[in-house]
């Protein structure tokens, strides 16, 4: 398995649970008849939504009350990040690390298709015979969704849509999921509602007539916060934008140019950016999370209705993270703290409660994790991967190891590279050759405003540092060379 957790770790997590008592190999518990008394999985994961967006986590401005409750009830995570993304739709490679465990540059196709040589987290659950469900946002191709789940309901495969219109398909047990694609407004029971309420019905629906004697993993991808921002009226009415405050590291523009600075996301908002419209974009983007923190609440509602509650890990995180006004952008394509730091929630049973963890850790880390809380083995464990892979976040959770990294490597096409450590965090940027450096002070300048890189008295910090993420690129299959023009990438 991913990491190193004692068995007495792994008990103390699973305190109350029935785990098995030997970790058998993935063949044999496939072949299991009997039903196994390992806890239900409950993953929920929204769309563009950064860190600073949960109240009980320090943003007083944002209406959380039940993602409060799960902080309340877990171990929140307060340094999880994204690796970064190889594609201008950044989610897209972001979810298949979620789902494989794999590092950014060792992803097929760069996520929008996952290969059978792949091993996908809902995989590793069907085959310890759990009743995996997914609904909402996929993105990641659709032979991979058909390996991955035993049970469906609306399913969107493409990146974004109308948040009342998307193009959904209906879970096709065969597989093959050549049928057409239908719209809610062709459907009565569907008509006029939003993205959030329907894959949230389709989730209530399978907890209302799950078997019982078998445990499940199901799996509730939203489409929001991502724009259009378009929540029902009561969840914008709860702010006014006039009222909220402005990122610390808002800017009218960006400095300099920095790759992808015109793509759409950077065009729903004119430039200058300015106060009044950054402070709109925030009411939305906060109605959006209020919508689906409410989905939240009715999923936990019903966990407990039908008695599964006690026995269900809850599994909360982003995909990434969204600038929104932050250094002049308003995308995800760039590797500022508030594009690629996201929530993550762990809770339910053996899990301390109302605890935080600063440790640093990737989302592709969740499935070694999840594996270990579950008592499955990692389908992939053995493989020469190298450090970046994911690796169990259980002995953190369990209190007994502070951290299982002490620095995170961060990449964006072709045009971006950075390392953040305890202490520093390091930007490399070409752009046709044109190499510009960040360097800045992680632990007393988190918003990421004063550039020390050309201070002499950093030269050193900034050629350490850019030589321990060339070797942390290389270890992650990156072929990324910080010493060449355009970081020796074609263009």
């Amino acid at each position: 398995m991913a990491g190193t957790i004692t068995r007495r770790q792994l008990l103390k997590l699973g305190a109350g649970l029935m785990l098995p008592a030997v970790l058998a190999p993935q063949a044999a518990i496939a072949k299991e008849s009997r039903p196994m008394r390992r806890p239900n999985v409950l993953f929920i994961l929204t769309d563009d939504q950064r860190f600073d967006t949960i109240a009980a986590l320090g943003n007083r401005e944002v209406h959380t009350p039940n993602t409060d409750t799960l902080v309340r009830d877990g171990v929140a995570f307060t340094r999880a990040y994204i690796m970064g993304g190889t594609d201008g739709a950044v989610c897209m490679p972001s979810r298949a690390m979620i789902h494989t465990g794999r590092a950014l540059y060792r992803l097929h196709d760069r996520g929008s298709s996952i290969p059978a040589g792949h091993p996908m987290l809902g995989e590793a659950f069907r085959a310890a015979g759990y009743d995996a469900f997914g609904c909402g946002k996929w993105h990641n191709g659709r032979a991979s969704y058909a390996r991955s789940f035993t049970h469906g309901g609306r399913i969107l495969f493409n990146g974004m849509s109308d948040q009342y219109n998307p193009n959904l398909m209906d879970f096709d047990p065969t597989g093959k999921y050549d049928g057409e694609i239908y719209h809610p407004k062709d459907r009565p029971e569907l008509a006029g509602k939003h993205s959030s309420d329907i894959y949230t019905e389709a989730a209530l629906d399978f907890v209302a007539h799950h078997d019982t004697t078998r445990p499940f993993f199901m799996y509730v991808a939203y489409q929001s916060p991502h724009d259009p921002r378009t929540a029902p009226r009561r969840f914008h009415d709860l702010y006014d934008p006039g009222q909220l405050t402005l990122p610390p590291s808002f800017m009218p523009e960006h400095p300099f140019r920095i790759g992808h600075d015109r793509i759409r996301d950077e065009m729903l908002a004119p430039f200058p950016r300015t106060p009044e419209v950054v402070r709109r974009h925030l009411a939305d983007y906060y109605a959006m999370i209020s919508h689906d923190d409410y989905q939240i609440g009715r999923l936990v509602r019903a966990l407990k209705d039908k008695g599964f509650y006690d026995d269900t890990i809850i599994v909360f995180t982003g995909d990434n993270g969204l600038a929104l006004g932050c250094h002049g952008l308003f995308g995800k394509q760039n590797v500022y703290d508030p594009s690629v730091h996201v929530p993550l929630i762990i809770a339910g049973p053996g899990i301390p409660r109302g605890e935080r963890r600063d440790a640093f850790c990737h989302l592709n880390d969740i499935f070694p994790t999840l594996c270990d809380l579950c008592g499955l083995p990692l389908p992939n464990a053995g493989d020469p991967h190298g450090e970046a892979d994911g690796r169990s976040l259980a002995p953190v959770i369990a209190g007994a190891e502070e951290t299982r990294r002490d620095a995170l490597a961060f990449a964006y096409i072709r045009y971006q590279r950075a390392i953040l450590t305890d202490r520093w965090k390091l930007i490399h940027y070409d752009l046709d050759g044109l190499r510009t450096i960040q360097l800045f002070d992680a632990r007393n300048d988190p918003a990421e405003l004063h550039n020390l890189a050309n201070d002499p008295a950093h030269a050193a910090t900034v050629r350490d540092l850019t030589a321990r993420l060339q070797v942390m690129l290389a270890g992650a299959g990156d072929p990324a060379r910080l010493d060449q023009p355009g970081f020796g990438l074609p263009s």
